[in-house]
């Protein structure tokens, strides 16, 4: 069932830039392990695919990079990308921004992509949430390393602010596009205050 929400070709860009963001942060975490290029290319693809199969599955959506010709092509090229270039080019904060950058991105198509397809806005924000944190969750875990989400500094709070910024803006029957555009915005901005001053919430400290 088709919500109120329709889908653009500016989303649907948006939607491979996500993608290519993550698969690169995946491919990369590969290329530091010394993986050959078919490991790289699977991390590529389980990292910018996963938050997003997740959702589809959940919202029972064709999956998105199954039926999208375009998004597999998305995720070799960035591993080809990260195999010819040294890593030390990405090192440092670089890289984190563009895991932010595709972090509310993601959670916005997320949101957006859940109301095209009938989901209340409460399950729909947490669908934003899924399809920008899963992938980089997965990647985490098959590498056998610390998930980005057990790092002190905001993370999923930023991917819920855009969530739910485009899911209000939905609800308040505003534009799509600016909707978008301010709630992507505001959690990247979120995301990049909090590894600049190291923000985060409260840690549960009860014995």
């Amino acid at each position: 069932m088709e919500g109120s929400v329709v889908l653009t070709p500016l989303i649907d860009l948006l939607d491979i830039l996500g993608v290519a963001v993550f698969a690169f942060s995946g491919a990369l975490l590969a290329a530091k392990e010394r993986a050959n290029f078919v490991t790289m290319a699977f991390f590529a693809l389980v990292t910018g695919v996963g938050g997003g199969t997740l959702r589809d599955l959940l919202i029972d959506a064709p999956v998105f990079w199954i039926t999208d010709p375009w998004v597999a092509p998305a995720c070799l090229s960035v591993a080809l990308v990260a195999w010819f270039t040294p890593t030390r080019w990405w090192e440092g904060k670089m890289l984190e921004l563009a895991d932010g950058a595709g972090l509310t991105v993601y959670a916005v198509i997320g949101s957006a992509k859940a109301l095209s397809f009938g989901v209340p806005p409460v399950p729909a924000i947490l669908m934003g949430i899924v399809t920008g944190c899963v992938g980089g969750i997965i990647r985490d875990v098959v590498a056998g390393k610390p998930s980005i989400l057990m790092r002190p500094e905001l993370y999923i709070t930023a991917a819920a602010l855009s969530a739910g910024l485009s899911v209000t803006g939905n609800v308040l029957d505003l534009p799509n596009v600016p909707v978008w555009t301010v709630a992507t915005l505001a959690g990247f901005a979120l995301r990049v205050a909090a590894i600049r001053y190291n923000l985060s919430l409260p840690g549960y400290s009860r014995s």
